[in-house]
């Protein structure tokens, strides 16, 4: 397994952090009044080391295809992976045009389609065609997790070389719900039947069926004190493990990270585990209408910004919140203080 991943993460600017406290008592405003967008322009000034600005994301979608797709936990046939990877390039997908929207650069990363693997427009990083059954066999070898987790190194410095100060990370997978739902539930301990939902639109029956599914795959897979990376290699995805590698080395980098819902809560449950001060760069952009979704942001201490319903994955929910991290820098830098508007202060109490 690769090494940089376990290299450090960098530390928040704690003096910036303090800079930025300091300047919203002073705004022209009543202290909290304008609740978690002043949240988060305080943590992202500790993350930038300054007044923090936004500008366009990066976003990066990963796609793979999933051996447990062959069960049934899926509504959808397994091809769609592959169709929806030719949409996110030709701009028909709900990612690619709020792509589009924020001007962001946008970045396409297929590491192991079923049937067709290259696409016009697409980075083909290809590990292989899908993961294994993880209900017969480990999904991935060391090795190919080790190639996956370098793949989200690679995009996330391809990123940093775009001067991104701001990561979205995507999804795209077949399946890739019950591999995230057998990972949370191995590292929050929460119930598989808590954490299970409809993925892309599974029926009551449907449901009940993937949560025997996943109780076999835990059963034969998850033992206590498993260490993340094996557990990554024996239940995820080549897609997951690359958002996993593309989290830490935003980290090590000094990257903000916009994490989507709930797949990439999932990756971002295992970057933690591996790296746990990672979770010091990530900010939750959106509460997943999968009912497992909020037990994973309650184990990862996380306040989604929005809470929209939606649960399409792409990292189209993290995408949407964009311009609420924009404003909030903006109200930050521009308002003025109250000396600066000659306003009368809050009174002194005493």
């Amino acid at each position: 397994m690769s090494s940089w991943i376990f290299g450090p993460i960098k530390a928040l600017d704690l003096s910036a952090r303090e800079a930025a406290v300091e300047r919203q008592q002073q705004l022209t405003k009543p202290l909290g009044a304008l609740g978690r967008l002043e949240e988060l322009a305080i943590d992202l000034a500790a993350m930038q080391g300054r007044v923090p600005t936004i500008s366009a994301p990066f976003i990066c979608i990963f796609a793979a295809d999933h051996g447990i797709a062959a069960t049934g936990v899926s509504a959808f046939p397994q091809e769609v992976t592959g169709q929806m990877v030719a949409n996110f390039a030709s701009g028909g997908a709900a990612i690619s045009v709020l792509a589009k929207t924020l001007l962001a650069p946008f970045e396409i990363v297929n590491l192991g389609t079923v049937g067709k693997t290259d696409f016009p427009g697409v980075q083909n990083s290809f590990i292989a065609a899908g993961t294994a059954n993880m209900l017969e066999t480990d999904a991935m070898t060391r090795e190919q997790c080790a190639q996956a987790l370098k793949a989200g190194q690679t995009s996330l410095l391809h990123a940093k070389s775009h001067g991104c100060e701001l990561f979205i990370g995507g999804d795209m997978g077949i399946g890739n719900t019950t591999s995230a739902t057998v990972l949370a539930a191995a590292i929050s301990g929460e119930s598989v039947t808590e954490l299970t939902g409809p993925g892309t639109g599974l029926d009551d029956s449907g449901v009940a069926r993937k949560i025997q599914i996943i109780e076999k795959v835990m059963a034969r897979h998850v033992e206590s004190d498993l260490d993340p990376l094996t557990l990554l290699a024996r239940v995820g995805g080549f897609e997951i493990a690359a958002l996993v590698g593309s989290y830490i080395s935003a980290a090590q980098q000094g990257i903000s990270i916009l994490v989507d819902g709930f797949i990439c809560t999932a990756a971002a449950m295992v970057a933690v585990a591996i790296a746990p001060e990672s979770r010091n760069w990530m900010i939750f952009s959106h509460g997943s209408a999968e009912p497992g979704h909020q037990l994973m942001l309650k184990h990862l201490q996380a306040k989604p910004l929005l809470d929209l319903q939606m649960r399409l994955g792409e990292g189209s929910g993290a995408a949407i919140c964009v311009p609420l991290l924009q404003m909030a820098c903006k109200l930050h830098e521009q308002m003025a203080t109250f000396a600066e508007a000659a306003v009368a202060g809050k009174l002194d109490e005493n």
